[in-house]
């Protein structure tokens, strides 16, 4: 969605009235691209306002709500890029209103200066004592969004609470989005058929019910704030994509004795001239069923493998990533989302198998080539 519309996801929220107000949803659902322009709404009509907007790390923030916020404050002709302090992340506006960005894991901004009006976005991934913390500190209303992947604090800490108020919203509660858009959305539909994990998709991402989060692949992972200057690249791994799935680049580091994970590139549209450039000076592990993009990209000079591949490479990939313990930058948004959705697939009787999902495992198997070609093979463990 590339501009700001009045949609269905407009009005409903704008009739919400109580001082909590949980706004739960699938995927294209316009909850960010709502609440947003309700702010800014707000800041404009009500002098000295103080507004806060919280996500669970900068680079998060930065990439999602920030982007959309000025997005959507340049549709409507109100961005003006001098009212925008860089450094704070905090875009003041004439009358004295002021819309802040921080993350739920900066300590002093929890425990800092009261506001009036906090919005957290993409709330099950913030700790109910952050919430907590900024609760308390905020004098008139409170916005919570977020995809109902599984129950959380929400439904727990929160349910029954005489201030709460809830909202489901859907993709067609958006009349933004592109006809290709909602084509591709309900494909899914067709698949919620056919297994339970597409069942469990259709009902979080499509109906924006609650959903359950069951059989995740990875568990031994958690998150930091940068790379540390004493981190050693070990190497990388590489995913190729082109038009449906983005090429995916990982490095690899150690630091004492965890392995930290980059995520350097995420992007579709990329030819192999353009790949070559992101690649540090190191080993790349790449998917041998793309020999020829392996072979151009060589020819510019860069160190890349094709791993080897057999019938059970996958399963041994997994099983060395997760004989592992591995911290990952905050700015790797899209390989932490990877990590939180790539699960285990099930059959029609819903029985777990043995098998990830064939999905959210881009990133991942750029890691899982590296993993299996280093540690894998190093410890002598049988590939095919």
């Amino acid at each position: 969605m590339d501009d700001f519309v009045t949609t269905t996801a407009v009005k409903k929220l704008g009739r919400m009235s109580k001082r909590i107000r949980d706004v739960r949803g699938g995927t294209s659902a316009g909850k960010t691209f709502t609440i947003l322009p309700l702010l800014a709404e707000y800041a404009i009509s009500f002098p000295n306002k103080e507004i806060s907007v919280v996500s669970e790390s900068i680079p998060h923030l930065r990439k999602g709500a920030l982007k959309d916020f000025i997005k959507i404050m340049a549709s409507l002709d109100r961005w003006h890029p001098q009212l925008f302090n860089k450094s704070l992340l905090k875009y003041s506006f004439p009358n004295g209103s002021y819309i802040e960005f921080f993350s739920a894991d900066q300590p002093d901004k929890l425990r800092g200066a009261r506001r009036n009006v906090l919005y957290i976005n993409e709330a099950n991934n913030i700790p109910f004592e952050a919430y907590q913390q900024l609760a308390i500190r905020t004098k008139d209303h409170i916005w919570i969004d977020y995809n109902p992947t599984h129950e959380f604090w929400v439904d727990t800490e929160l349910k029954g609470d005489e201030d709460l108020e809830s909202i489901v919203l859907t993709y067609k509660d958006n009349e933004a989005l592109g006809g290709t858009i909602v084509k591709e959305l309900e494909k899914a539909r067709e698949k919620a058929k056919t297994s339970d994990y597409w069942a469990n998709w259709w009902n979080v991402y499509g109906l924006g019910l609650q959903g359950s989060l069951e059989g995740v692949v990875f568990s031994n992972w958690r998150t930091i704030e940068a790379l540390p200057s004493e981190a050693r690249l070990l190497g990388c791994g590489l995913d190729f994509g082109y038009s449906n799935d983005p090429t995916a680049l990982v490095g690899i580091y150690k630091y004492n004795d965890k392995r930290i994970l980059h995520e350097i590139l995420y992007k579709k549209g990329l030819v192999n001239q353009e790949i070559a450039p992101f690649i540090p000076a190191t080993t790349v592990w790449a998917d041998s069923a793309e020999p020829k993009s392996i072979e151009e990209i060589r020819r510019l000079n860069v160190d890349i493998r094709a791993v080897k591949k057999g019938s059970d490479s996958i399963a041994f990939g997994i099983q060395t990533m997760q004989g592992q313990e591995y911290l990952v930058t905050e700015t790797s948004t899209n390989l932490i989302k990877e990590l939180r959705n790539y699960c285990y697939d099930t059959d029609k009787n819903g029985k777990t198998l043995n098998k990830p999902i064939d999905n959210y495992n881009h990133s991942i198997d750029a890691v899982r080539y590296h993993e299996m070609m280093t540690i894998g093979i190093r410890n002598e463990v049988k590939v095919y």
